[in-house]
């Protein structure tokens, strides 16, 4: 698993806007300053071989190929959705990457946030009448 980690740290650490820290065992990816996959080091957490993405904002379309890769897990942290990626083999780097730019392409767009409830803003507007 070290070695695959290595491999992917170091395609990953060459693309736009990413840096790498050093993290309990770990190394954690960031979009600017978005954390959006972690790379074992010295530490496995749920999985022996597996890497970890977050796909806050992933599309349906994302979601539904999440779904059909047995490789995947899911783990909620934080309040947050972070996936797992089980490596088997050296074919799996390929689909490890795809899945780590599904993961940075959104950490790059904007969340979303909920605005107030509908009931809320009602009484909101009757207040400024």
């Amino acid at each position: 698993m070290k070695a695959w980690s290595a491999a992917l740290s170091g395609e990953l650490a060459g693309w736009p806007q990413v840096n790498t820290k050093s993290f309990f065992g770990f190394t954690a990816l960031y979009r600017r300053d978005q954390v959006f996959g972690f790379l074992p080091r010295s530490k496995s957490f749920m999985a022996k071989n597996a890497v970890f993405f977050n796909l806050e904002n992933a599309s349906a379309k994302t979601l539904a190929a999440l779904e059909q890769d047995s490789r995947i897990g899911y783990s909620l942290m934080r309040k947050k959705r972070w996936l797992t990626f089980e490596i088997a083999a050296d074919a799996d780097l390929h689909a490890a990457l795809d899945w780590f730019g599904a993961a940075y392409d959104a950490a790059g767009k904007p969340v979303s946030k909920p605005g107030p409830a509908r009931g809320a803003r009602q009484k909101a507007s009757r207040k400024r009448r």
